[in-house]
């Protein structure tokens, strides 16, 4: 599978893009809720632009040598149970990109035991390949997204042990926009 390097300047570009997105829907998320570890950056990044608050789930999907550790994302860290910080709130789940949609599913499943007012989904990429879960259709059709690409391998800046380097690689690196 093709890599795709990106750099801190693009993702912050697209949380960017994501913000005015979000505003010109005039729609206000009460807070975010970042998926660890793909999502926090770009939440972070948002919340310059949303200033709300911003809590943290950890889900993993594969193990340290990048192999999927079975059908389903475990959780790893998950919010103070009963989430009352989330009861009757406008929420904005933030990952890094909607690969196979496992992860956003697991998560979207969790987060509606918790009475939200409203749930909507940021991701910095959108791939355009078939699903291996399902989201309801309102959520889809809502999705914020900073740029749909093909299926290629993306590799983000906090992966990097020389960044550099990595930067290098970005410069060179296309993946075909949708």
């Amino acid at each position: 599978m093709p890599k795709y390097f990106v750099t801190y300047e693009q993702i912050h570009e697209f949380c960017q893009k994501i913000s005015g997105l979000i505003k010109k829907d005039q729609w206000q998320p009460d807070c975010m809720v970042a998926i660890a570890g793909g999502g926090l950056i770009p939440s972070r990044i948002l919340r310059t632009f949303l200033k709300v608050p911003i809590y943290v789930v950890g889900l993993r999907r594969y193990d340290e040598n990048d192999q999927e550790i079975g059908d389903q994302p475990q959780r790893v860290q998950w919010l103070d149970e009963p989430a009352t910080q989330l009861l009757g709130k406008k929420v904005l789940l933030v990952d890094e990109i909607d690969d196979t949609r496992r992860t956003l599913a697991v998560c979207v499943q969790e987060l509606n035991k918790y009475n939200l007012q409203e749930l909507r989904i940021a991701v910095l990429y959108k791939k355009n390949k078939p699903k291996k879960a399902s989201l309801p259709a309102r959520l889809v059709q809502n999705m914020y997204y900073g740029q749909e690409i093909k299926d290629d391998w993306v590799v983000y800046p906090w992966e990097a042990v020389d960044i550099v380097e990595h930067n290098q690689f970005a410069k060179k690196s296309q993946s075909v926009i949708v």
